[in-house]
Order: C-alpha cells, then structure tokens, then sequence
C-alpha cells in the first residue's frame, strides 16, 4: 500500500481489489450472457441504491452524461426550473439552457434552495425541475423530499442529481417523487469512472421528446435493455461493466442499511474532528436542509494556505480536495463515501491534524481523537 495514494475525495474513490480484479480479463461479447448477465445484476441492485421500482439502464459515459440524457430525452423545449447552490446545480442548470428555457433559482454556494421560488416557478408553469441532491461542491443535502412534493403537486417533471448519494446515503426515488435520478460509478458505488445509471419513471417515458440525442438516447437503451440476455444500444466500455457489477456485489453483501449507516457515521466522525478542531463546516444550514453524509466541506482557517493545507497532506499520501472556481482557497473538503471506513477516516484525520498544526493553527483540540470516539460508538 506504501505506493498507493489514499483518495479522500468527493470521488473517485478507493476501488476494492475484487473490483480492480474484475477488469483483468480477456474480453467477452457484450452482446452475449455473461455481459447480459452483469448488466441485468448491476441494474438490479442499482434499483435497491435508488429506492426505485423504475426502470434503470447503464451508459458508457461520466456522471454528467447521465445528466445530459435526463435533460435532453425529456427536457428538449420545455420549461425548466433548475434549483442551484453549487457547481454541480450550475451544471444542470447550463445543460438545461441547451435543450429548453431555463428559470434559474439560484442561491449562494452551501446556502439553502429557495424553494418559494419553486414554489412560483411552479405555478408559472414550469414543466421539469432540476436539483442536485448531495451538492458536494459545498458540503450540503438538498432536501429532495421537500422539493419532489412540490413538483409533483403541479405535476411537473423532476430530475435529481444523486451523483454523490445513491449508493451511500438514503435515496428513496419513488417515495419522493423522483421522475430521472442519475448515479455516477466512481462516487459511492466504489467502482472505477466511467458509467453513468439513469432511473426513468413510467411518468417521465410518457413524455419523452420526440427529438433526441443519437448515443444518449434512452428510448434506445430502453428498447435494448427488454432483450435477453440484456443488451445496450452500443458498444459498452465492457470492464467497467464487469467492475461495476463486483462493486454492486459488494453492495448487495453489506446491505444497503448498514452502508447508509456506515456513510452516516464516518460524516459524523468528520464534523466531530472539524468541531474539535475550532474550525466553522462551510455550510449553512436551515430546517430541511443537511451537511453532506459523503463529503465534508470545511471553512479554511484564516492565514492558512491551501497549498500548506493539502500539501502536507499529500505528502503524506492521502488526498484530500480543496474548494472548486471562487471557493479555491476558501474551502477543504474531505471525501467519506465508498468503501472506506474507520482507519482510512483515522488516517485522513490524523493527516488534516497535521497539517494544521504545523501551518499554527493556535487552540485545537483533538480531533482524531473526536472522530475515534464516534466511530466506535
């Protein structure tokens, strides 16, 4: 492991070597069984980390082409409220501007949606509405329940981001009201980058455009994903595929509630470390809104650098993120999601103290030593 580097951040994660084992193989046809076989498991238990019944399909592609299917197959010419308080919001909130007419909500970085705004929009007649649900470019849980029953109350579209969610922290999609909701492979699902899932409700497909994207096109991956063995439209990048389907193995092996637990209580042990510390978590918060269960986005104490920050840390073999565009500087970030647990979070914290120390941070208390407490509780 000594050559290793540690990924702490809001992903890509650490791959678990029977993930990484899973690729090392002579390629199969991917129009046969075993390529079938893979998809159709993966799906299955992407259903579970969904909270779905929907259907699901798999696309060769990051997390931002499922982000783009969702839009384009059922956003093209129509209204779009597009809720943003991060990088990620802003994201959809330009794809949105490229298919259909965009009302941006919009609210400051880390800061809560203003969901009288939606609410508005609503009655305004807005068709889809957009929001990320764990917006890691801030550290926030957007309350998606909230948000998903006044779509649904105006009989709207709903899209949800759960790039950084699904897969590590509760995601009840159809509960909520969720019509689209996306995962990225390489977040909370532990695998390697590369693979977008898209999960589709009955009420979204009755409205898909008629004008659509050629390779994102899901009525195509839905059309293929019904043969058997279960097929995708093109060609998929196939060991991704086969690392996916050992990462959701995994999953279905812990079970999805103790892997939320598991994700709840590494967080935890973070915001205890950060308390501990003296230092302020970056967001702010109000009552339906939540710090991150993935990712822990903390203010940079003043007069410390970035560079003397994550630096130290990175020569210690661990990395963790800093603040993205204007929050470069202003901002670290320490990633909890995926297959990590208590001594990769000790390791980290332990690293962060460090560093903190030696750039004279005056009066911190122990925050390792916080985090342990919580993590064997």
């Amino acid at each position: 492991m000594e050559n290793e580097r540690l990924l702490m951040l809001p992903g890509p994660v650490p791959v678990p070597e029977r993930v990484r084992q899973a690729m090392m193989r002579q390629a199969i046809n991917h129009r046969g069984p075993e390529f079938g076989t893979a998809y159709a498991e993966s799906a299955a238990v992407l259903k579970e980390c969904f909270g779905t019944k929907n259907e699901v399909y798999i696309i060769s592609g990051s997390g931002t082409a499922g982000m783009e299917a969702a839009v384009a197959n059922f956003g093209r010419g129509k209204r779009i409220a597009s809720l943003v308080n991060g990088k990620f919001g802003e994201r959809l909130r330009d794809l949105g501007r490229r298919y259909g007419d965009v009302t941006a909500i919009e609210s400051t970085w880390g800061t809560p949606l203003d969901l009288d705004a939606l609410a508005a929009a609503l009655e305004g007649g807005v068709e889809m509405v957009t929001m990320v649900h764990n917006e890691t470019s801030a550290g926030i849980l957007n309350p998606a329940k909230d948000v998903g029953k006044l779509v649904r109350k105006h009989d709207a579209l709903f899209v949800m981001d759960g790039v950084t969610s699904v897969g590590g922290d509760e995601v009840l999609a159809d509960e909520w009201g969720v019509d689209i909701a996306i995962v990225g492979s390489q977040k909370c699902l532990a695998a390697p980058a590369g693979l977008a899932a898209v999960a589709v409700s009955d009420r979204a497909w009755e409205r898909i455009a008629e004008d659509r994207p050629y390779y994102l096109d899901l009525a195509a991956y839905r059309k293929n994903g019904k043969k058997t063995p279960m097929e995708t439209p093109y060609t998929p990048a196939v060991p991704l595929f086969l690392a996916l389907a050992e990462a959701m193995a995994i999953i279905r092996e812990e079970g999805m509630a103790a892997r939320i637990a598991r994700h709840r209580r590494m967080s935890a042990s973070v915001r205890a470390a950060v308390s501990a510390w003296g230092l302020s978590m970056f967001p702010q918060l109000d009552a339906v809104h939540a710090y991150s269960n993935t990712v822990t986005a903390v203010a940079m104490p003043e007069g410390v650098t970035d560079s003397a920050l994550r630096g130290t840390v990175k020569r210690m073999g661990i990395e963790i993120a800093g603040g993205q565009d204007h929050l470069k500087g202003k901002i670290f970030r320490i990633g909890s999601m995926g297959a990590v647990s208590a001594p990769e979070i000790l390791a980290t914290l332990a690293a962060v103290q460090h560093a903190l120390r030696k750039a004279g941070v005056a009066g911190m208390g122990d925050g390792v030593g916080a985090a342990a407490e919580v993590l064997d509780a």
